[in-house]
Formats: C-alpha cells, structure tokens, sequence
C-alpha cells in the first residue's frame, strides 16, 4: 500500500486520481468525481485497494466543494484544483462509497487495519468524512 499518512489524498491511487482530474477540464471533472464513487459503491464483490483510495478521494474532494464545507482536505497533500459544487445527491452518494470502502471485503480496510494505530486514525478520519459528508457536521 503506497501511503504516506492517513488523510483521504495521502497514497498513490488518490495522487493518481488528482493527476487525472488535473489533466481534465474543470466542467468534466464532477463526472469523473461521480464515475470513482459509483464504482466503488455499486461493487458487490471485493474491493480493490486502488478503487478504494480514489473513492476516498473523490469523497473528500466532493466534501471540500459543497457551499460552506468545512474542508477536510489536508493543507500538505490536498488538491489545488478547482472542483464545480456538487448537487446533494454526490454526497449521497460519496456516503455509500465510504461505507463500502470501510466494509469487511475492502482490501484498502484490511490493510489499514493490519496496521495497528494508523487503522484506527484512518477509520477516524473517513467517520469525520463521512459526517461532512452526511451533513451532520457540528
């Protein structure tokens, strides 16, 4: 697992992801945004840990643009790119991804977990995500 800390762009398949949107005009990258979570959501089998990582940073990225967030993205490694706001339903729907990216068949949960303390902080900071995300933010 290439990371470097437990924040939603701190590894190799969300820095992967970023460059992609980068590369993306900015009226295109929502749906990019939308295609990682709906991928991630709908998969009923075991979840890689690469899809895993750009789910959560594709949910990160969807918090961070909602009118009035409360940006969790990590001022060293989060993105400087500009992300159109998104409707209610991506956060929906960037919930669901999160809950399955925490699920027990997601190599990316199972590999935080092996890792003592850092899955306990990683879980941690995707509960923070995920209430952003769910609007229940205090």
């Amino acid at each position: 697992m290439g990371t470097w800390g437990t924040g939603p762009f701190d590894g190799d398949a969300a820095a992967d992801f970023l460059a992609e949107l980068a590369a993306m005009s900015v009226d295109r990258r929502l749906g990019a945004i939308r295609g990682v979570l709906s991928t991630a959501a709908a998969e009923r089998d075991y979840l890689e840990a690469p899809q895993g990582g750009m789910a959560v940073a594709a949910a990160a990225l969807t918090a961070a643009a909602r009118a009035g967030s409360a940006s969790p993205a990590d001022p060293a490694y989060g993105p400087e790119l500009a992300v159109p706001t998104p409707p209610p339903q991506l956060a929906v729907l960037a919930v669901h991804a999160l809950d399955r990216v925490l699920a027990p068949d997601s190599e990316l949960a199972e590999l935080w977990d092996e890792s003592g303390d850092g899955g306990r902080e990683w879980r941690a900071v995707l509960a923070r995500l995920r209430t952003e995300l769910s609007g229940r933010a205090g």
